[in-house]
This record gives structure tokens, sequence and C-alpha cells, in this order.
């Protein structure tokens, strides 16, 4: 079953998708369904026995093409849809371990490039209103598979956070005549202390107001609304620094390091001017060995609690970066 229920108190959907419970869990790296199908060995999602990038629908999708009748029938105070969108999963490699951060440059490179090509099927689409393209890695963020994959959920709807960012932009440009998120940029570069690392087309940085003590945002310098518009020196740009931000993290204890990767962008149609590229990265570690939960003041008031400065943290960041030599600003 899967459908929208709509909650009247947030004013917001929300997917119930049960057949989700079905999904495979951790399972052994002989028989990881992210692999390629081995001659002689069991059929895996991939049906070839390598691969550079694979794509295919999500086998257990909260959104369907295609969906169930809903379980229950709408009433005025609790309006239910069909769960209607597309749920993929890009592999990243047929190899079943590394990372974005060991990832060839040049496949790093194609990633972009298919993250971009099903933007552009995916909103050629009637039905679809926003495009998130998302990461999940490390058992600390709830991962059911270690297979380096993404994920991209094309919804019928603007989902709540990147609706409030853009009434948020729409409020400041009209008071100011310009975008929210060029001048959080500027500031960015202004201020310095928060920056981790940037090149020509994009910039890397801990928020001023980080709900995670380690949460980074990349933003495109030029004002980009979607994926589709970045020009194929700034993909290959966008590559590069991805892959340095992650192995960054992954320095910084000398492990892998969990995160939560959404790349936000305008709706399919419309707020262009009021929409800005970046990715955010959610990192649930606080230090070493120690996880930052989600409590009571966070989950039942919507008010984060970070015990660290960003300014710290990103110092910390632009250290990892550094030993690599791959960070390439200081304030001076």
């Amino acid at each position: 079953m899967s459908e929208l229920r709509w909650d009247p108190v947030r004013g917001e959907w929300v997917i119930t998708a049960t057949h989700r419970m079905d999904r495979v869990l951790l399972p052994p790296k002989d028989f990881c369904p992210l692999c390629p199908t081995r001659p002689g060995g069991f059929e895996t999602e991939i049906p070839r026995p390598d691969f550079e990038i694979a794509v295919f629908e999500n086998r257990f999708p909260s959104l369907q093409a295609n969906p169930p009748v809903p379980a229950v029938s709408s009433t005025p105070l609790h309006p239910v849809e069909p769960a209607r969108g597309v749920c993929e999963v890009v592999v990243y490699t047929a190899a079943h371990e590394g990372s974005l951060a060991t990832l060839p440059p040049e496949r790093a490179k194609l990633l972009v490039r298919v993250w971009r090509d099903r933007y552009l099927d995916l909103a050629s689409r009637d039905e679809i209103e926003y495009i998130l393209i998302f990461e999940n890695r490390g058992a600390a963020v709830g991962v059911t598979l270690h297979h380096p994959h993404g994920q991209i959920y094309a919804f019928p709807y603007i989902p709540p956070v990147p609706q409030r960012e853009i009434d948020s932009s729409r409020n400041y440009r009209a008071k100011t005549g310009r975008c929210l998120f060029c001048d959080l940029i500027q500031e960015e570069v202004n201020d310095g202390r928060r920056l981790v690392m940037e090149n020509d087309s994009f910039i890397a940085f801990v928020p001023f107001a980080a709900r995670y003590p380690f949460e980074v945002h990349l933003y495109s310098k030029r004002h980009c609304p979607v994926l589709a518009e970045l020009t194929e020196e700034e993909m290959d740009l966008l590559a590069i620094m991805l892959r340095e931000l992650v192995a960054c993290f992954d320095r910084l204890f000398d492990e892998p390091f969990p995160y939560i990767m959404v790349l936000h962008q305008a709706p399919v149609h419309k707020e262009k001017e009021t929409a800005h590229l970046h990715f955010e990265f959610y990192p649930p570690l606080r230090d070493r060995g120690k996880l930052k939960y989600l409590a009571g003041c966070e989950q039942g008031a919507g008010t984060f609690i970070n015990d660290s400065l960003p300014e710290e943290k990103a110092a910390l960041l632009r250290a990892a970066a550094g030993a690599g030599g791959r960070c390439n600003y200081e304030k001076s």
C-alpha cells in the first residue's frame, strides 16, 4: 500500500508505504542486490556482470507511477490521494565498497551527468512538481544497503522544506530585490570563519545556523536554479568538490563518515528566480563515536539545539580538507 495522507495540523503530506517493511536490510556482501549479477551467482537488481552507473526504479517505492487505490477514503479533514510519483535508485559503481570520495574523477563527473539526465526525464512528466536527489550513507542514518548509491524521488507536490526555502527567498527578494542565497554566500565569504572549501564555481561552508555540528552546505556561486542548467565545466567542478567534501568528512575521524546529502533546487515548473542550487549534508556525528539524536525539542518543537559552534567545526573540517591538499581557502 502506498498513499498520501494530508496532515491538517502541519499542513503537509505524509506518505504511507506499508510494503517498505519488506525491503532487504543490510545483507551479506555476497548477497548485495546492488552488485552486478555475477556468472553463476544470484540475480541482483542489475542483470549484467559489470556496469559504470546503474539507475532503476526502486523495488520498494514510496511513490509509484501507477499507485494503488488508497486503503481509506478521504474526508474533508483528512484528504487522501494515491502516492503518484517516481522513486529511483542510482548505483554509483559496481564495486561493493567505496563512496563518493573513492570514485575515480571521471566516474564522479559521469554521476553528475546521470543526475542531470534523470532530472530532465522526470521533469518532462506532467504529474511531477519537484525532484529530490539524495544519498543516505551509513548505518547511523538508517541505510539498508551499504553499496555506494543514492536515490531520486520525483514528487507530485513541493515538499515542505524546499517550499519553506522558496517562501523565505521570495519574501527576501520582495524586500531587497536580491537573491537570499547569493547574499548568504557573499556574507560567508566576507566572514570566512565558516568556509570549508571552494573552487571557481562552488563553495562549501558550515551554515551560520547549523542544526548539526558538522552540517555543510555546498552552493553554486552563480545563481543557478536547477542542476540541468549547470554548464559542462560547472558539472565537472561540482563532481570534484563533492568527492573532496566526502573525503574531508572521512579524514575527520579516519573512518567512513555517515551523512544525509540532499540536493535542493527549484521546483520543476516555477520559482527559477527564488531557488538557488545547493547541496546540504546532515552528518549525525557530533564528535568521534558520539551521535546527535533528535530528541524532544527537535522532534516536538521543531527547534534544533547544536551543542557546538559552527565556526569551530568549520575549522576542524578545513584542517581535514587541508591534510589532503584539497582545501583551497584560508581566510587571510
